[in-house]
């Protein structure tokens, strides 16, 4: 029996504009216990964007897309949430 690991955290289908320009389109990744996980990525390719809708820097009611915490969904609209 082969037991699938929960991921500690999941970015799922999160896209984020600023006006017209869209900075993140439809990006989804997870992180693991006990991985190390890299965010790599051009100038501009929307990396800082991520983290600061990961920390509550940018509300989850300013983009799309869900953020899971052992599975359960988060709404972050500041960064003490």
């Amino acid at each position: 029996m082969t037991q699938e690991k929960e991921a500690l955290l999941s970015v799922n289908n999160i896209t984020k504009c600023f006006v017209s320009t869209v900075a993140l389109k439809d990006v989804s990744m997870s992180l693991y216990a006990n991985e190390i996980l890299a965010v790599m990525g051009e100038n501009g390719a929307g990396k800082s964007t991520l983290m600061k809708i990961i920390s509550g820097s940018y509300p989850s009611s300013e983009n799309e897309g869900e953020i899971l915490i052992k599975g359960k969904p988060c709404h972050f609209e500041n960064t003490a949430d």
